[in-house]
């Protein structure tokens, strides 16, 4: 490779590189839509119908409901539990609030996945492939710490709520929002959840607190919640910031390509060039 020819190819490769985008959100390709649920806390009684339903649609293990000391202590979904319901005390008394994967819009743990084993879907849910190589870096970059690794099986998986993915193949709704008696959860395209918390909490202001998580949170999720109290209250960390989390990294991303595979192959042509000159 003479002078010329070399420049030539790293200048393509450096154009290339800054042109070419990381990924197109699947919210902006024409005819596809996000889904997403609106957890309704004002409504939800406690009984727990949306664990059952969920072991069930997944095969785990099916927890007894019924028992109220279950709300004592502070829940977080599992390996076994992918949705967990908890109790919480307020200034307008007693709050049951559901917990599971949020489904980011840009999800922190797909961007982290080296072997795409995590995957956003383009109508949405994040599910997670079993050609996952157990690294656990969606474990660590997950802002709501959802993803469970199975420590105590000779062969892991990951595991977290992928919002009925295999259900919704099958034109299914969620197994939890189907089996809610109180209609606290609504599941459809993510902009009419939106529409609809929006007019819930317009319609009935002394009801509701005016701000919808997860509208704008870490650049918006597939669960959105309403609440009559400060999110605060419900145990939900409100200092995430509006930013998708990848777009924290995209400077990084964008520089690994010319780091371990151009500046190898600028040192070497350079290396060769020397030696031409030399003799």
């Amino acid at each position: 490779m003479d002078r010329r020819s070399f420049l030539k190819a790293l200048g393509a490769g450096v154009l290339g590189m800054g042109l070419g985008p990381l990924g197109v959100r699947a919210e902006e390709r024409p005819g596809v839509e996000f889904m997403g649920i609106l957890v309704d806390t004002t409504r939800c009684i406690g009984c727990r119908s949306c664990e059952v339903a969920c072991a069930e649609s997944h095969g785990l293990p099916v927890p007894e409901v019924g028992d109220e000391r279950v709300f004592e202590r502070k829940r977080r979904p599992s390996t076994t539990q992918l949705t967990v319901v908890n109790r919480f005390e307020t200034e307008k008394g007693e709050v049951f609030v559901k917990i599971q994967c949020m489904h980011c819009n840009q999800p922190a743990c797909v961007a982290a996945c080296l072997v795409k084993a995590m995957v956003k879907r383009p109508t949405g849910q994040v599910t997670w492939a079993k050609n996952c190589m157990g690294c656990r870096l969606c474990m660590v970059s997950c802002p709501f710490d959802i993803p469970k690794f199975e420590y105590e099986k000779a062969i892991p998986e990951i595991k977290k709520c992928d919002m009925c993915w295999e259900r919704f193949k099958e034109g299914k709704i969620p197994a939890c929002v189907e089996a809610c008696p109180q209609e606290a959860l609504i599941f459809g395209p993510r902009r009419d959840l939106i529409h609809e918390a929006r007019t819930r909490i317009y319609t009935h202001p002394d009801r509701y607190y005016p701000h919808i998580y997860g509208e704008h949170e870490v650049g918006g999720t597939g669960f959105l919640y309403l609440s009559a109290v400060p999110f605060e209250q419900l145990g939900f960390q409100t200092n995430l910031g509006m930013k998708p989390y990848p777009e924290y990294t995209t400077g990084f991303l964008y520089a690994v390509p010319f780091i371990f595979v151009l500046w190898p192959s600028m040192m070497l042509a350079l290396s060769q060039l020397t030696k031409k000159e030399e003799e």
